[in-house]
């Protein structure tokens, strides 16, 4: 598989991106949320306009919550070595280049823009991080005109009868590069843009930029924009605050409260700038404290835990404990050598791809092995069987185990700070108090 075939159906492609699509979606993350799966038409020629905050792991969601065999663009910088290039050639990427990668390689985008028209016309499905490049923050910046140009030229070749729709994903990460964490994926409704051809006959930058506003504003429809540099760290923040606790609501997904709790924040910084900027500032000290006195934000919403909870609990960790601790030893691969990947990484958002990515190889590799070592010591072919279903099973619970410990070691201090009526522990509480009923104001 190369990029001269590319958008043609790949076996091998279908096989490894069942296997990626189940560690990505059972495995790596606790929890994955799609909404509006269904504006997904595999019989329009479409075009996907993706938020790009979190490295490859935006591409990767994308892959393994849709159908089909669609194409990613993929900045050239990834494909300089050639068993890298061909492994992303397989994964169905190719190579587009920027002004960083010098002017004479820009040249070579025509090649890829006429093998873009194949893809699309091929109805495969183009994904585009139309951004250009990641950041980890909440906030859609500037789009590159590549998506629109490709989406015109495409057009044209075929006399503007073809009918592309552009479809805006939104992308959320409760966090970055953390293992278990919740991704919720937006799928907005698709748009053409027919409206535009006659412009784009006679003025065709102009079109271009019109396209590309539209495209940003239905994005930013589907994902969590702050659009505020100065108070980023403050409304950021005060997601987790507020919503935290919905995290893995299907029925009420986090993103939208998100989104409301947003909106509402910049009318009142127009309307009221005094209250604004109370919460903004309750916001802030809420977290220094919080971090002082290392507690999850989901403790100010508890009472006082008891003695008695923290007895019956800290016995069912103990009985547990041999349970867990043969899960964590049966998986330690899992556990200790994507971290160990980590160490020269600088680009602290490629974290999350490449945890996934040696993880995701580390489980095609250890997990056959294991089925072997399981059907040769084991004399029984039906315990075998069940001991290899129970690995990664036992390898989850394991991780929980170890994260119940941490927030009952949490509670055990939130009661040490209730007795003691620690005053950082009571402000913190009192902020809570006021920020909700500033924030019921709005």
């Amino acid at each position: 598989m190369g990029k001269h075939n590319i958008e043609k159906f790949s076996l091998t492609y279908s096989i490894l991106k069942g296997m990626a699509t189940f560690w990505h979606n059972w495995i790596y993350y606790r929890k994955v949320i799609v909404i509006g799966r269904d504006n997904i038409n595999l019989d329009d020629h479409n075009i996907f306009a993706i938020n790009h905050q979190n490295a490859l792991m935006d591409a990767i969601a994308m892959i393994c919550t849709s159908k089909g065999q669609p194409i990613f663009l993929t900045r050239a910088t990834a494909f300089k070595n050639k068993f890298i290039a061909r492994i992303l050639y397989i994964m169905k990427m190719i190579p587009i280049f920027r002004i960083r990668d010098g002017y004479s390689s820009l040249k070579q985008n025509d090649e890829i823009f006429n093998k873009t028209i194949d893809i699309i016309i091929n109805k495969n499905g183009l994904g585009i991080l139309p951004e250009g490049n990641h950041a980890g923050y909440r906030r859609l910046r500037d789009l590159k005109k590549g998506i629109c140009r490709i989406a015109f030229q495409t057009e044209e070749f075929k006399d503007f009868k073809l009918g592309i729709k552009i479809i805006p994903v939104g992308l959320e990460y409760s966090h970055y590069w953390k293992f278990r964490q919740v991704l919720t994926v937006v799928y907005g409704k698709p748009f053409g843009f027919t409206e535009l051809h006659d412009l784009y006959r006679e003025k065709p930058q102009a079109a271009l930029n019109r396209l590309r506003d539209k495209i940003s504003e239905q994005i930013k429809d589907v994902m969590i924009h702050i659009d505020s540099e100065e108070d980023y760290e403050a409304i950021n923040e005060l997601r987790e605050i507020v919503n935290g606790r919905y995290c893995g609501d299907r029925i009420n997904p986090k993103i939208w409260r998100d989104k409301e709790l947003v909106s509402k924040l910049e009318k009142c910084k127009k309307d009221n700038t005094e209250l604004y900027r109370d919460i903004c500032d309750k916001s802030l000290k809420i977290k220094h404290i919080a971090e002082n006195l290392n507690l999850g934000y989901y403790h100010m919403n508890r009472t006082k835990p008891t003695l008695l909870w923290h007895m019956i609990a800290t016995f069912g960790l103990i009985v547990l404990s041999p349970i867990a601790l043969l899960g964590f030893i049966i998986n330690i691969f899992f556990y200790r050598i994507p971290n160990l990947a980590l160490k020269s990484i600088k680009d602290v958002q490629f974290l999350s791809s490449i945890r996934f990515a040696v993880s995701l190889v580390l489980g095609i590799i250890i997990i056959p092995v294991y089925a072997v070592l399981a059907f040769i010591f084991i004399p029984s072919w039906w315990l075998a069987l069940l001991a290899l279903l129970l690995i990664l099973p036992s390898g989850l619970l394991a991780w929980n185990y170890f994260l119940i410990w941490k927030k009952l070691r949490e509670a055990v201090r939130v009661r040490k700070y209730f007795n003691r009526k620690n005053p950082e522990f009571r402000i913190m509480l009192n902020l809570y108090k006021e920020l909700l009923k500033n924030i019921t104001s709005l």
